[in-house]
């Protein structure tokens, strides 16, 4: 039996640090899901913390996930597809980096390699050794975060990224680097679609919208505010997170919409006294 079976033991969990991830808040979530629902859509994958909690409690569940950020989707398809050589080059990075940690971090970060298999751990190596673990390009899409100072990071997290291949392997989960609007297309009556859109900020330092290079602006919002009333009228079941902000609340305002205000701490700030007391809101039509 091939060792990609080995995950039995352990449950996936994300394998990249994504602003917005949402690993803290899967118990509210999960209250918050609805008891049944036919395919699960995600277009805004990120670290995919609600696919895999979704993955591991619902057995055979079908899911079809997307981002526009197409060297995530690329990750999600090598840790799916190419597990073994994916693994055997984070461990080549993690030899390297121990030699000489400053000046390998930052020959990597200037690095732009051809090979699936490089490009994957590259974005994987960076962002467990990057300051705060914050991925981040910047206008012209090259990715621009410093080195972070850790003394040991966990840079292969082998057991993990196993049990992220294992399971995406053995579900039915189609994978695809699309804007957010296709998701039109394909979704049903029944259907259960998750937004988590880079967030309308509440203050100028806020903005985490840089996650690609072609930023998520106010009309991004219009576009998906008038994608969800169009799921509703479909038939479909649909669950926002965004910022508590007044624009947010102001959009989904009619009576299709339950608007709940829920306290999130941020696991991606400078200053840890930071990442505490924040509130955002999540919205749905069920």
């Amino acid at each position: 039996m091939k060792q990609v079976y080995r995950q039995i033991a352990t449950t996936p969990k994300p394998f990249v640090k994504w602003a917005g991830g949402k690993r803290q808040l899967i118990p509210i979530l999960n209250e918050n899901l609805p008891k049944t629902f036919g395919t699960y859509y995600e277009p805004f994958l990120g670290g995919g913390a609600l696919l895999f909690h979704i993955l591991a409690e619902r057995n055979a569940q079908k899911c079809s996930i997307s981002d526009l950020n197409s060297d995530l989707v690329l990750t999600y398809t090598a840790i799916r597809n190419r597990i073994d050589e994916l693994i055997s080059s984070l461990k080549n990075h993690e030899r390297n980096y121990q030699k000489d940690s400053k000046t390998y971090y930052y020959s990597i970060r200037e690095s732009n390699p051809r090979s699936e298999i490089e490009k994957t751990s590259r974005l994987l190596f960076l962002n467990r050794t990057c300051f705060n673990g914050l991925y981040r390009v910047n206008s012209k899409g090259k990715f621009n975060v410093p080195l972070g100072s850790y003394t040991n990071p966990n840079i292969v997290n082998e057991e993990n990224l196993r049990s992220v291949s294992a399971i995406l392997q053995s579900s039915k989960v189609a994978i695809k680097c699309r804007d957010f609007e296709s998701v039109l297309r394909d979704a049903k009556k029944g259907d259960l679609v998750y937004f988590d859109p880079p967030y309308q900020p509440v203050s100028e330092t806020a903005n985490f919208t840089s996650y690609t290079n072609k930023s998520f602006t106010y009309e991004d919002l219009i576009r998906l505010a008038e994608l969800c009333m169009k799921l509703d009228s479909k038939g479909c079941k649909v669950l926002l997170s965004n910022s508590d902000s007044k624009e947010v609340a102001k959009i989904f305002s009619n009576k299709s919409w339950k608007i709940n205000r829920i306290q999130a701490n941020r696991s991606i700030n400078s200053n840890s006294k930071k990442r505490t007391g924040h509130f955002e809101l999540l919205i749905k039509n069920y």
